[in-house]
């Protein structure tokens, strides 16, 4: 099986056009990736400044990959009502774990919060994630948003009820909504991670796996009320047994010593 990449080749390859920017204030990124979103844009936007107003100082990202609507021209006229925001874009759709990855290798903030750009998790519940890391373990890197009333169609509901519990029982991760796009993530904690296509469905995993710990917060979830979805049930259901299996191996893969040095206590 073909290694994944690093997050250090992946961001700084010249394809890419990046690289990992040193952490600075603010002290939170928003990462918010997004494709053909239109109409979307500004409510999410505002939101996000309303719910972050008199906390912690933040920047906030959207990264467009490859819209073909008015996303855009709507990203541009949002950067001049609101100086926080700072927009990517992708010339071609990549995916949402390649467009999150973008995101946080251009952040400067020590932590990363992410949501999806359609309008379904709230903003509001942003200070509830950052209160649980605050009174979380001392090696918590991930706060993970938990949808315990969702708001989509019945097949969605029921296929990902069967996704999470598979993946939680083959994974141990104890998640129960790893697909929650609303995260709180340590930044140097995601750059540490194998970089892949679809790894943000498996981020509390891919955490543990490297040491961290992880936490489940329940947070609200809205109906998309503009828009069509970019996932189906072929992406969701097939796709995900075939990524399911790679990250059994990458787990299976690592070995973790316990190190000591001579003449060290």
């Amino acid at each position: 099986m073909r290694a994944p990449a690093t997050t250090t080749s992946w961001c700084s390859s010249p394809r890419a056009g990046l690289r990992i920017a040193p952490v600075s204030q603010p002290v939170l990124s928003v990462v918010v990736p997004v494709r053909n979103e239109a109409g979307n844009v500004l409510p999410l936007i505002e939101e996000v400044h309303a719910a972050l107003a008199g906390g912690p100082e933040f920047e906030l990202l959207y990264v467009d990959d490859g819209s073909r609507d008015a996303t855009p021209g709507e990203l541009a006229a949002a950067r001049a009502r609101f100086p926080r925001l700072r927009v990517l874009t992708h010339r071609d759709s990549c995916g949402q774990s390649a467009a999150l990855m973008t995101g946080v290798c251009a952040a400067r903030g020590e932590w990363i919060a992410t949501l999806d750009g359609d309008g379904q998790n709230d903003p509001a519940d942003l200070p509830k994630l950052l209160a649980a890391r605050d009174s979380g373990p001392r090696n918590l890197q991930l706060v993970a948003g938990w949808r315990v009333a969702r708001n989509d169609s019945w097949l969605k509901r029921v296929s990902s009820r069967v996704a999470n519990a598979v993946r939680a029982r083959l994974l141990g991760d104890a998640t129960p909504d790893t697909g929650c796009g609303l995260k709180l993530i340590l930044r140097s904690a995601y750059l540490a991670l194998p970089v892949f296509d679809h790894m943000h469905r498996f981020l509390p995993a891919l955490i543990q796996r490297n040491g961290g710990a992880t936490l489940s917060v329940p947070v609200g979830h809205r109906p998309r009320v503009r828009g069509r979805s970019n996932y189906g049930l072929h992406n969701r259901l097939w796709t995900g047994i075939v990524d399911l299996a790679g990250v059994l191996w990458l787990k299976r893969r690592l070995k973790r010593p316990e190190v000591s040095e001579a003449g060290r206590e």
